[in-house]
């Protein structure tokens, strides 16, 4: 059985555990959790670390369990954040589980016959009944204010980083926190709970929480993986566009390659470890040979396509990497027509766009091209052009400048896509 801790540690991906969680995960099958907020229907790459470490917790022979927030998501964590966040209803909340399964069973085995199978818990399914009378009895006395008030989440927000403070619902986030780790101790046998370092303020209490309620003897552990940066130390996973999200609605599986794709080297070093499965030897290989010619780009490459594949497939990946052949390499009419809307716009994000009315079809390409658009300055310069061989119209080479432009001719019944030499591309939306 391989070491869950080593494992982390070589790939960047341990930040601080508390002593004896080593020696637990050497002796037996751990149970461990780690947490996610359900207020989305969808992870996004925020959240991959963690659903990485539950991976590999199960592929070292132990059990995870991913608890979705059902009823922490009602309230939100001080953790890192300026603002409360909106409560969620019931219904959203079920709906929101339910996708996040779906995503989380692409990285763990739910189905396994074998004693370490996923599980994935809510916490408002044993919260939803407790009583704030019950609740501030069998919790609340066992946790005084002063040890909650010296976490770094409370203080922060108390110490005037943010504009609102800190409500009485968000003060207590970290005793709900806490009561999980009991409550999954308990009824799942839990004893080591994961997480982001960002949480190890609440991991703790809920470590404290369960010493004092149920004795000194009963030992339980914590660990977090660093909060992962870029390396210029801004935030990960955001772009001009938001999140980065792992469903192919919300952002397309191009983009998605994309990101991964366009990481600078020292990240790419740094990910590849995080974000993929890949066994030391092969990665060490791989930062090798990018060495020798970082132009090849050999690391972004294969993280862009590990991650694809693990979070949408194989199939995704082809559809992403022709999708990418299509700005950059030969293409044709057929291969733009095989993209989704969406990934079409993704491909032609940041090219000059026009919109021209519909009564422009039927005419000569020379006139729209250069009066309903100005891709051409003039129809001289379009002239000379076509007759050069240097304009395409949807990956077509133009044969005659004016020859009539028709409803035949446009990508998903309203685009028209034209190219003036090998890389300036134009997009007309006919409305």
């Amino acid at each position: 059985m391989k070491n869950f801790v080593e494992e982390l540690r070589w790939r960047g991906m341990l930040a601080q555990m508390m002593p004896g969680t080593e020696e637990l995960l050497q002796k037996e099958m751990v149970t461990a959790y780690l947490g996610t907020d359900p207020t989305a229907d969808s992870l996004h790459i925020g959240h991959l670390c963690g659903i990485m470490m539950l991976r590999h917790l199960q592929r070292c022979g132990h059990k995870p369990i991913i608890l979705v927030g059902g009823a922490t998501g009602m309230i939100g964590d001080p953790s890192g954040k300026s603002q409360e966040r909106n409560l969620l209803n019931d219904e959203t909340l079920r709906h929101n589980q339910e996708c996040i399964k779906a995503q989380v069973a692409k990285f763990l085995d739910f189905e396994s016959k074998e004693p370490n199978a996923a599980e994935m818990v809510n916490n408002y399914d044993w919260m939803k009944d407790f009583t704030f009378l019950d609740f501030a009895r069998e919790v609340g006395k066992h946790i005084t204010v002063n040890y909650m008030m010296a976490k770094d989440s409370v203080q922060q927000r108390l110490n005037g980083t943010a504009r609102d403070g800190l409500s009485f619902t968000e003060f207590t986030y970290q005793l709900l926190q806490g009561y999980d780790f009991l409550w999954l101790y308990q009824h799942k046998g839990v004893k080591l709970q994961l997480g982001g370092n960002d949480q190890w303020g609440n991991m703790t209490t809920g470590t404290e929480l369960i010493r004092r309620t149920l004795g000194n003897e009963v030992e339980t552990f914590a660990l977090t993986c660093p909060l992962i940066t870029k390396a210029d130390g801004k935030k990960f996973g955001k772009t001009e566009q938001g999140n980065i999200w792992l469903d192919p609605k919300r952002t397309t599986p191009y983009r998605f390659y994309q990101f991964w794709l366009n990481v600078s080297d020292d990240d790419a070093e740094r990910y590849i470890k995080i974000f993929t499965s890949l066994e030391k030897d092969v990665i060490d290989a791989l930062v090798e040979e990018h060495k020798q010619d970082p132009g090849r780009r050999i690391l972004q490459k294969r993280l862009a396509e590990e991650v694809t594949v693990m979070v949408h497939s194989q199939e995704a990946l082809d559809m992403a990497i022709e999708a990418s052949s299509i700005l950059f390499g030969k293409s044709t009419k057929e291969a733009l027509e095989k993209l989704d809307e969406q990934t079409f716009l993704d491909v032609f994000d940041g090219v000059p766009h026009f919109d021209v009315e519909k009564d422009v079809l039927g005419q000569p390409a020379v006139e729209i091209f250069t009066q309903a658009a100005p891709v051409f300055p003039s129809k001289g310069e379009m002239r000379k052009m076509v007759q050069g061989g240097g304009v395409s119209l949807n990956k077509e080479k133009l044969a005659a400048f004016d020859r009539p432009v028709t409803s035949d001719d446009l990508i998903d019944g309203k685009y028209l896509l034209v190219q003036k030499g090998k890389k300036n591309y134009f997009l007309l939306t006919v409305k």
